[in-house]
């Protein structure tokens, strides 16, 4: 039998979008009307806006702001309104929001040349994000980030995903937005442990890709701690700055690979956020996380002590803590839950196994094994007092 193969090779060129401003809202800035009027649409585009209630408790004026900016834009814009969604990971876990926001959609009759804009956290963009993908098979699509985390990190990636069978983002996909608009005056509404969320994503990819980055934050630590703006504006948009560049220039904006280093500290975090039923926050997750991997590191014999224990100092220096009862929790058959994040982590990169760990401060190295026993030595550490590290 005779076979016959056609094979054509297309591309698609992305433009990935960020901006950083302050009070976008006002009609005196004109970064999100001019991405509205002058995208390429058909007609008067469709635009609603999907916002966290917990940035609406925030900002009580805001709703009313938004409504008035809409109004004077109404000659070329079609506003459909605002919803708002709790924000968090209980969004992310209850697909009635889901639903919602899908009959939501149907019933304002967006199309794909309708614009969806999601204001909030990271879990509220994750969870808009895949209803814009998803929905007639994509809608236009803004991201409006509020939190430090993520301004700094997952709001102006390219991700977007809900959590499903008690894994953390096991439904999801990939798609570029047609904007990301960093606004710098959310960030002045958060506490200072919600604040310090973005730092350690920041401090993350300092550890892995930029040395002089680490240092320069060891030096704005006294700033940072007094929410200092011109020092978070600058961690932030650093932080953004690398994430934005990882993913453009890594030749795998889409993760086809296994190496992820942006994840470095995550295959525990994702598995300590789950146990914790998500009480344990996504940022504090992540910094205990990156403790046991810098440790893990160390006990193989990769990362210098020096380097080990600036690390360790400049989490807790920020205010994480670096360890939790949590890693140690163990399953009906006496097994320690935490080393499940593993195999949950293999599954998530594909069927193999990649782990970044650190030779420096700046110089990781990606690894397909981890040895179970040194990863509990390294936990029992992070148990003990931490003095002979810092």
């Amino acid at each position: 039998m005779e076979t016959i193969t056609l094979e054509y090779s297309f591309s698609i060129d992305y433009q990935h979008q960020v901006f950083f401003s302050q009070a976008i809202f006002d009609p005196h800035n004109t970064i999100l009307s001019s991405l509205l009027t002058n995208y390429n649409t058909l007609g008067t585009p469709k635009v609603l806006l999907v916002i966290d209630d917990q940035v609406i408790q925030k900002n009580p004026l805001l709703k009313s702001t938004i409504h008035q900016y809409f109004r004077s834009l109404s000659r070329k814009i079609a506003y459909c309104g605002l919803l708002e969604y709790p924000g968090g990971e209980t969004l992310k876990n209850d697909l009635t929001h889901l639903k919602n926001l899908y009959k939501k959609i149907e019933e304002k009759k967006l199309c794909r040349h309708s614009f969806l804009i999601a204001v909030g956290g990271g879990a509220l963009l994750d969870m808009v994000g895949f209803v814009a993908t998803t929905a007639h098979r994509g809608i236009l699509h803004i991201r409006i980030p509020t939190t430090s985390l993520s301004q700094g990190d997952g709001g102006v990636g390219v991700k977007n995903g809900i959590n499903f069978l008690g894994k953390k983002n096991f439904i999801g996909g990939f798609s570029t937005p047609v904007a990301v608009i960093n606004d710098s005056q959310f960030l002045e509404t958060l506490s200072y442990p919600q604040l310090r969320e973005g730092f350690i994503e920041a401090l993350k990819v300092a550890i892995i890709r930029d040395a002089k980055f680490f240092q320069e934050i060891q030096n704005r630590v006294p700033a940072l701690l007094r929410r200092d703006p011109p020092s978070i504006h600058w961690l932030i948009k650093k932080s953004a700055q690398h994430h934005i560049e990882h993913i453009t220039k890594s030749a795998d904006p889409f993760e086809k690979k296994s190496s992820r280093p942006l994840d470095f500290g995550h295959w525990i975090a994702h598995r300590l956020e789950t146990l914790s039923g998500f009480v344990i926050t996504h940022g504090q997750a992540v910094a205990i996380g990156m403790a046991v991997d810098v440790l893990y590191s160390s006990l193989i014999g990769y990362l210098p002590k020096a380097d080990t224990k600036a690390i360790l100092a400049l989490i807790t220096q920020l205010g994480f803590d670096t360890y939790h009862p949590k890693l140690i929790q163990k399953n009906r058959s006496g097994h320690y839950d935490i080393l499940t994040g593993l195999e949950e982590f293999r599954e998530h990169l594909g069927g193999t196994l990649s782990i970044c760990l650190l030779r420096e401060i700046g110089n990781p190295i990606e690894v397909d094994h981890m040895d179970q026993n040194l990863i509990l030595q390294a936990i029992q550490s992070l148990k003990e007092p931490l003095n002979k590290w810092l």
